[in-house]
């Protein structure tokens, strides 16, 4: 309720606030959703990052060492990506890296600056403003994870596939992964989540996706032994990477 009020009177709003709690966590992601980036203060900090923490375990958090592997220093695995311990899980970004501004939104985007907490957006921000330009598809960044139980987040631009899939389209994909690897690498971190990049509404065919991400991170596993999860969402994603792996 506090951080309903405190975001309420930062952007104006006179809504009135509901009863249920449940509704009353769908306003708060909300707010949080449509919050510009800027400056933040330290009690709003220590208040969210309190709540988000508490609301993180409640879900249940999963570590790599729960999971088996399905090849060596492969993993697939099916569920939340912002509840999973590791170095690093993989966001499918927007061109803007700023998240996704639709309130509620369904999207990994949305799900993974939420339960991160605003400072997200602020990283992603001073990134953006200091190359002078959006990012270009096919490369990554690499930011905390604040509030997630993963380290970092690495924020990388799949390719939008608006008709006919094409060669440009595949090597655009492979490589948001070969980038996010190397990010990975250069930061000497151990285990990596990817979720499904470019499908979606980005519409990437689901299967030419995973047959990308496969093969790419296992040709990039022969040089260096990093851990990766190929994290779904979706039983059709499931089927798919269970029949490739």
């Amino acid at each position: 309720m506090w951080l309903i009020r405190a975001l309420m009177d930062e952007q104006g709003y006179r809504n009135e606030i509901p009863r249920d709690v449940w509704k009353q966590k769908r306003l708060l992601r909300g707010l949080m959703n449509v919050r510009p980036p800027k400056a933040v203060s330290g009690e709003f900090l220590a208040v969210q990052d309190a709540y988000l923490k508490e609301a993180i375990r409640e879900k249940g958090v999963t570590k790599l060492s729960d999971l088996r592997p399905i090849r060596p220093h492969q993993y697939l695995w099916q569920g939340d990506i912002t509840a999973l311990a590791v170095d690093a899980i993989v966001n499918a970004a927007n061109s803007a890296l700023l998240g996704c501004f639709s309130p509620n939104h369904a999207c990994i985007d949305n799900a993974i600056h939420t339960f991160a907490g605003v400072e997200l957006r602020l990283a992603c921000d001073e990134i953006i403003r200091t190359q002078g330009h959006e990012e270009p598809t096919g490369t990554a960044k690499i930011t905390p994870g604040f509030n997630l139980p993963a380290k970092y987040v690495l924020h990388t631009v799949g390719p939008i596939v608006s008709g006919r899939l094409n060669e440009q389209h595949c090597e655009l994909l492979a490589s948001c992964y070969e980038s996010c690897l190397e990010l990975a690498a250069k930061h000497g971190l151990e285990s990596v989540a990817f979720c499904c990049i470019s499908t979606g509404v980005f519409g990437f065919p689901q299967r030419e996706a995973a047959e990308i991400a496969v093969d790419t991170v296992t040709a990039f596993q022969k040089e260096h032994p990093i851990d990766v999860i190929f994290n779904v969402f979706k039983e059709a994603d499931l089927r798919i990477y269970q029949a490739l792996l």
